[in-house]
């Protein structure tokens, strides 16, 4: 006897009308991609996400007189001087990228990033929403998840070796 979920189901199944072979088929995909390790997916967020923040810090130290002239005048951080704001995205900037690449106190790196973030996106360039909402969901993913199993915090036993399971 069936219950009445298991009809609804069916109802349900029939009446979208998707070819059984297309739901064979992107249910083969889908359980292939799924085998994708997520531990190289958190290294590949690690270093895509310190590759962009690393960037930014060897451009403001290529110039720094510039870069301080543009914590002045373009960027305009409220509350800290432009010399103290530079020197401190610079320092997170390139602290950050260095841990998070090493996957070492991965939760820790990317709280300064995000808290850059957020200023950026709420003083800067408020316009600049669709690259600040992605590099900010890598972090949130890297904070809540942490390194993996391809990282220093991991190989230190700063993480635990059997993460959450969803």
């Amino acid at each position: 006897m069936q219950t009445p979920i298991a009809t609804t189901a069916q109802t349900h199944r029939a009446s979208t009308g998707v070819p059984a072979g297309f739901r064979a088929r992107l249910a083969t995909v889908t359980d292939f991609l799924q085998r994708l390790p997520l531990p190289l997916i958190q290294l590949l967020f690690r270093l895509a996400i310190a590759a962009v923040f690393l960037k930014g810090g060897l451009t403001k130290t290529a110039n720094w007189m510039l870069t301080v002239q543009l914590f002045a005048d373009e960027y305009q951080v409220p509350i800290l001087p432009p010399e103290i704001a530079a020197m401190l995205s610079v320092t997170f900037e390139f602290g950050c990228s260095i841990l998070l690449a090493l996957g070492l106190a991965t939760r820790l790196a990317t709280l300064p990033l995000l808290g850059m973030l957020a200023v950026i996106q709420t003083f800067v360039y408020p316009n600049a929403w669709v690259d600040h909402l992605t590099w900010g969901s890598i972090l949130l993913f890297l904070l809540t998840r942490g390194g993996g199993a391809l990282s220093l915090d991991r190989l230190l036993g700063l993480e635990p070796a059997s993460p959450r399971q969803e």
